[in-house]
């Protein structure tokens, strides 16, 4: 199945596009995306699973996701 992904702040800049479109298998969650996202970019390795958002709804990590769905992970922000 696809799953479409999407790439916010810190983590668009280091995958070095704003989306990304994944073939993944049945079962997938949104955690085992994220695993494989920390796997392929160094960068991330350190970071703690960050928010999770399933087609613009904010979700569990462990949520399966089905095809066409729309992940998004949003990474921490800092600001004043």
């Amino acid at each position: 199945m696809k799953v479409r992904l999407l790439f916010f702040a810190v983590l668009r800049d280091i995958a070095g596009k704003r989306d990304d479109v994944l073939e993944v298998p049945d079962g997938t969650r949104a955690a085992d995306v994220w695993l494989r996202f920390r796997e392929e970019h160094r960068e991330v390795r350190d970071y703690a699973q960050p928010m999770t958002a399933i087609n613009e709804v904010y979700a569990d990590a462990d949520q399966v996701l089905h095809d066409g769905d729309e992940l998004a992970f949003i990474p921490p922000v800092a600001g004043g």
